[in-house]
């Protein structure tokens, strides 16, 4: 799975208690070759671990042990090395598997407890930016799920949508004179209409920016008989056919795409500066950990691949360094510290957003206005 699959419920779900041991596996992985050869050795490498820990474990039964590393065998052997991202995730209980392949970074790792690890999958959907496309005409209607990866066709909510096709009517022609504009008739209306409703589910459940695709006659109608298209962060006024392909989509897409990027950065530039004049800022990992866990942020900024390691010492973060095994050794020391940072700001309803490199370097490279 990828982070367009991870849901508000989905993530409940995976949040659940578990019958002990639930394993969660993170590793950093490759795109491109020569780097991703050695992505299945250490993928080996760490499920002997794995399972090595599972049978030290004196919580774990033998019977237990063996049907989570049986979980883990089908997880390794389904893990396509053609879609590798940046990161795995596998989570394997005894009676499941998961694999997440995500477009962000993660520590290699092993983690045995009665829930899964969900820090990671958390951040890299934040960091993905997804967003919705509705590709709209006056007969069809598909729904499309973007990251900065690209655009995908999506089937849920009952999309894609096509209008049903009326059988012509002579006596109606001969009435008006005419055969009614495509969107003047009463089909087409309620047809964009029943299309708002199915995206308004959509939105409810897994709310996002929401671009529009289709001719401007299509737009205004869909605008006028629904309540989706007020809230648009953009559009493009283009014909948009039922066979488009995702490349195309894309390409016609980039311009509203990189002006909602700026227009979302300006406004977090101004959040942050009217914190900073109203003394509710809070720059650097430190004293953003320090606001999160208090529930204070409202806003956090983090840039794109910041990544930090440190150890927790009197509710403090002190950058650490040295060999991996040391690290590995003491429970105090936090691999991705950033990625539990998203993930608590999240659950305590901060906004969460990715900047570019380098454009909060004088503040630490993270920064958060505070809620008070």
């Amino acid at each position: 799975m990828d982070t367009d699959a991870l849901t508000a419920g989905l993530l409940q779900e995976l949040r659940a208690t578990r019958p002990y041991p639930a394993v969660s596996l993170t590793m950093p992985t490759h795109r491109r070759a020569p780097d991703n050869a050695q992505d299945a050795v250490r993928l080996r490498n760490l499920v002997a671990e794995a399972g090595g820990r599972l049978d030290a474990d004196p919580r774990v039964t033998r019977e237990a042990a063996a049907a989570v590393k049986g979980q883990l065998d089908r997880a390794v052997a389904e893990v396509d090395p053609r879609r590798a991202l940046d990161s795995l995730v596998i989570l394997a209980t005894a009676e499941e598997y998961q694999i997440w392949q995500l477009p962000r970074t993660a520590p290699e790792r092993v983690v045995l407890s009665d829930t899964y690890l969900t820090r990671n999958l958390v951040a890299a959907k934040a960091q993905a930016r997804p967003f919705w496309v509705l590709t709209v005409a006056g007969d069809h209607a598909a729904l499309w799920s973007g990251t900065t990866d690209g655009v995908r066709p999506q089937e849920r909510g009952g999309f894609p949508l096509t209008a049903p096709k009326e059988p012509p009517n002579p006596q109606r022609e001969e009435r008006i004179g005419d055969t009614p504009s495509t969107f003047s008739d009463e089909e087409t209306r309620q047809f964009l209409r029943t299309v708002d409703e199915a995206l308004r589910g959509v939105l409810a459940a897994d709310p996002r920016p929401l671009y529009l695709f289709g001719l401007a006659p299509a737009l205004a109608l869909f605008d006028e008989v629904g309540e989706c298209g007020r809230s648009a962060a953009g559009r493009v006024t283009k014909g948009a056919p039922a066979d488009i392909p995702p490349a195309e989509l894309l390409k016609e897409l980039r311009p509203a795409l990189e002006e909602g990027a700026g227009q979302r950065a300006a406004e977090i530039d101004t959040r942050l500066d009217h914190a900073r004049g109203s003394r509710a800022f809070a720059g650097g990992l430190d004293e953003v950990w320090t606001a999160v866990r208090e529930g204070r942020a409202g806003l956090v900024a983090v840039e794109e691949h910041v990544q930090r390691t440190v150890r927790v010492t009197d509710d403090h973060l002190e950058p650490v360094s040295g060999d991996e095994s040391a690290r590995a050794a003491d429970g105090q020391v936090r691999e991705d510290i950033v990625d539990e940072l998203v993930e608590a700001a999240l659950d305590n309803g901060a906004d969460v957003v990715f900047v570019a490199d380098d454009s909060l370097a004088e503040h630490g490279r993270i920064a958060a206005a505070l809620r008070y």
